[in-house]
């Protein structure tokens, strides 16, 4: 059963523990598609995305990551940009700002859907983004922007860290 949207967002939590359960592709795919079906500047959806079920490429993008937890994930999504896409439309804003919100907006989605389909996630921003590229044979256009681990979370999940109080964030302007 899929949660409302609003549950899913108050619930969801970057995990980083995980059961060696394999989850089943056609629900990967439904993520995915998730994170394709994001907002974007222009509709331009300047994104690839990478599932990687291999555990010996799992293995390297623990160590590529310097975070030995993403081993145990059964899966990890790397989303990429294609700046060149967003510059097309709108030169350098495009090929510097856009492509980061727009990608940032697919890595969302995606960390929604798989709260959403009962999966666990986690996104791992922090990696060597060429040697990434390198053991993925992503394409030279492309910008490794994320990694996702995806997979059924170990235990309970822990509580969500702790927010500032929306009015200390808020202003509003009428």
């Amino acid at each position: 059963m899929v949660k409302d949207c609003i549950q899913v967002i108050k619930d969801r939590v970057s995990t980083r523990s995980y059961l060696s359960k394999e989850v089943p592709e056609n629900l990967l795919l439904e993520v995915v598609n998730a994170g394709h079906l994001a907002v974007s500047a222009g509709n331009l959806q300047p994104w690839e995305f990478y599932i990687v079920n291999n555990k010996s490429k799992i293995e390297k993008l623990a160590r590529l990551s310097k975070q030995s937890w993403v081993l145990e994930a059964p899966t990890v999504i790397v989303v990429c940009a294609d700046p060149h896409i967003s510059a097309m439309k709108y030169g350098e804003k495009g090929e510097k700002i856009y492509v980061v919100q727009d990608t940032a907006a697919a890595v969302e989605n995606i960390l929604l859907a798989a709260e959403a389909y009962g999966l666990a996630s986690c996104w791992v921003g922090g990696f060597d983004e060429i040697k990434v590229k390198e053991l993925l044979d992503i394409k030279d256009d492309l910008i490794a922007m994320a990694m996702i681990t995806i997979g059924y979370p170990k235990g309970k999940i822990k509580e969500s860290r702790p927010q500032r109080a929306l009015e200390d964030i808020l202003t509003i302007i009428n």
